[in-house]
């Protein structure tokens, strides 16, 4: 059976608890090992997690991916993320698994909807939960911009997976981090790519201290480290941050 996780706090003091979810049931033991999923938006969010999860304790890792890390859409990149994700389950054997939805999330919603819940019978067969973390904002170019209403149900469908599952996967909605839109600047700081997809230092370090306050919050039993002992580990002068 799976187990899991306690409060982050301090450099998120500013989010707002409100947008949760309903608490699911508390498990009988916390976490030890957080599998990370996603696309290259998730893989520069890969830093900052593990130098926090390091710092409590925890133990992560990552199979985050630029230009793929998706579970829908192109075959070639969903196959990679399948065979990833599988061959992690084995040898890393997590707890929780928690997937930020792609910004790759293409297709009709049949095909979105099934590939949630394949995700779902994939992780909760491994023993672990799934959570689901919806995709930030982005400002579409025009790469994006033919599957803008392919990625705006993306939430509404992994919710309806998560309201299923019997417990096995909760949805954690980032609009309490990045807000309803794209926002470049927060507090007079750079918080957004200018690219329009991706996240800054800063950001992403709001990011982490909410994720896993949020998980925390559900899943009992982890005390997270407090940030300062994480937010200056290095992770933020990465090639993912180059663009800030």
């Amino acid at each position: 059976m799976s187990k899991r996780l306690k409060t982050l706090a301090a450099a998120c003091a500013v989010l707002a608890v409100a947008a949760c979810s309903p608490a699911e049931p508390a498990p009988a033991a916390p976490p030890s090992k957080l599998l990370w999923m996603g696309d290259s938006v998730a893989e520069g969010l890969a830093g900052p997690l593990a130098a926090a999860a390091q710092a409590g304790g925890l133990s992560m890792e990552s199979i985050a991916s630029t230009g793929g890390g998706n579970v829908s859409g192109i075959e070639e990149l969903t196959k990679s993320t399948w065979d990833q994700l599988t061959g992690k389950l084995g040898s890393f054997d997590p707890d929780v698994v928690a997937y930020q939805v792609s910004t790759y999330d293409w297709g009709t919603e049949g095909e979105q909807l099934a590939a949630y819940e394949k995700l779902l019978a994939t992780v909760t067969a491994a023993g672990a939960t799934l959570v689901f973390v919806t995709m930030p904002p982005i400002k579409a170019d025009e790469f994006y911009a033919p599957h803008l209403a392919e990625l705006q149900r993306t939430g509404g469908l992994v919710r309806r997976v998560a309201d299923g599952s019997g417990g096995k996967a909760v949805v954690l909605d980032s609009a309490a981090v990045w807000g309803p839109e794209y926002r470049l600047d927060r507090d007079g700081k750079r918080d957004r790519s200018p690219d329009g997809i991706h996240t800054c230092p800063q950001g992403a370090a709001r990011f982490t201290a909410w994720l896993l306050g949020e998980l925390a919050a559900r899943f009992p039993g982890f005390t997270p480290a407090a940030p300062e002992s994480w937010a200056n580990a290095g992770w933020a002068g990465g090639p993912a941050f180059r663009d800030c």
